[in-house]
């Protein structure tokens, strides 16, 4: 009698069944402390063998791309269109967050006395060494004195700088370059194989870190944050289906199909309120979606500095919060001065651990709202970080799509056959 193959779970699913049984173990144990012990370890080294990936893949991608755009002209070009994309989208996002914290109006009538106020000193430390440096120092320090020492610190736009030099330089090279392509060709393709070994343990690692999260904060502790949460992920959610749906209309893909070949990227940085563990398979997706590698290895890239919808939404959001919580009244011209200032704050952050919360920090003194009231939403950071990680994502990946079609690089026949198959390629391959 025959055997029928049984056939293997996917991923995606394999991540909602490590996210539910990590809710159901954090709720279960929730005040034991020995839950974060047990499980952050196991979280810590899934995050960390993701990001060890991630400056390889950005470098020699990077490397890749420029070096086969062809002049400092069309390299200049992409630049400007990236930059201006990223700057519409980002005040779009900005303006949605003032628009929907004014109308609901989450801070209203909340008792500060019944909320727990969670230490930041460590954020305000990190903001103070930041405001130390003024903006012509911030521009000076993308330009690395020593390139090895702004990878150990992730420094990203240090890296995107010299990645690109280095990347004009093996272009001009012509023929005695080719040697020095095919090498980074040789760790790109290396690399992306080290990201599949590694997704291989996702589950387990979103299993723990939501156990933690759950066991830590519980879901009867959120209280009167509730209305700041639910507020979050509905405009999040709304900004993605109109806002990106609008764009993802333009490019000629259904927000339905985005959403079923990236599912799998898409659930993994929620779970774990990370982009980085999704950066590297981003980038190949986008590849075999028929964009080219030249405008993939510098979008992506790039926008994980300078193009943080979700980031910028909740802090136009969380800025209002604080203010009605505080009772103070912003008027338009404050409210416009904070999208101003927003604007300025939240580019080139992104190495910067608890990005959102320094963004804030520098920004909040400068419309009247005190920065100490961060202390009473801090505890529940990483549950809003979640979805505000899921739409920076959704945001960067976009954007080389548009990017390439505004190009006219996009190759629409592959990307069609792509999206219609909803990435069977990819499990064939995984098979």
């Amino acid at each position: 009698m025959a055997t029928t193959k049984r056939k293997p779970i996917g991923l995606a699913w394999q991540i909602l069944i490590g996210l539910i049984l990590g809710i159901t173990v954090g709720g279960v144990f929730y005040g034991n402390p020995h839950v974060a012990e047990w499980l952050k370890p196991i979280g810590d080294i899934f995050i960390r063998m993701m990001k060890m990936i991630v400056v390889p893949i950005v470098f020699t991608t990077i490397v890749l791309g420029v070096s086969s755009v062809g002049s400092p002209k069309s390299l200049g070009r992409l630049g400007v269109k990236t930059l201006g994309y990223f700057t519409i989208v980002t005040m779009i996002a900005i303006f949605t967050g003032l628009f929907a914290a004014n109308l609901v109006e989450p801070g209203a009538g909340i008792n500060m006395a019944t909320l727990d106020k969670t230490d930041i000193s460590t954020y305000v430390e990190t903001e103070e060494t930041t405001q130390d440096q003024g903006l012509v120092e911030k521009v000076v320090n993308i330009v690395p004195t020593n390139i090895l020492d702004a990878m150990v610190r992730g420094d990203m736009l240090a890296i995107i700088f010299f990645s690109v030099l280095f990347g004009l330089g093996v272009g001009f090279a012509g023929e005695k370059g080719l040697p020095v392509v095919r090498f980074f060709e040789g760790v790109a393709a290396a690399m992306f194989n080290l990201v599949n070994i590694v997704m291989k343990f996702a589950p387990i690692g979103v299993f723990a870190l939501i156990g933690v999260t759950v066991s830590t904060f519980g879901i009867e502790s959120l209280g009167s944050l509730f209305k700041l949460i639910g507020t979050l992920y509905v405009t999040a959610l709304l900004f993605m289906v109109i806002v990106f749906g609008s764009i993802m209309k333009w490019v000629g893909i259904r927000v339905s199909d985005f959403v079923r070949v990236f599912k799998d990227e898409l659930l993994l940085t929620y779970s774990t309120a990370s982009s980085e563990t999704v950066l590297p398979r981003v980038m190949e997706k986008l590849e075999k979606m028929g964009v080219p590698k030249s405008i993939v290895s510098f979008v992506v890239p790039t926008g994980y500095s300078f193009n943080l919808d979700g980031s910028a939404l909740y802090q136009a959001m969380a800025a209002l919060f604080i203010a009605q919580m505080y009772n103070i009244d912003l008027s338009i011209g404050t409210q416009l001065t904070l999208v101003f200032v927003l604007m300025l704050t939240s580019k080139g952050m992104a190495a910067v651990p608890g990005v959102s919360f320094v963004v804030l920090l520098a920004t909040l003194g400068t419309v009247g709202i005190p920065p100490e009231g961060l202390a009473f939403i801090a505890g529940i950071d990483r549950i809003m970080d979640m979805m505000r990680s899921v739409v920076n994502v959704t945001g960067n990946t976009l954007a080389s799509l548009v990017i390439a079609k505004w190009e006219g690089v996009l190759d629409s026949d592959q990307l069609d056959e792509y999206m219609s198959t909803e990435g069977k390629q990819d499990k064939v391959k995984s098979a």
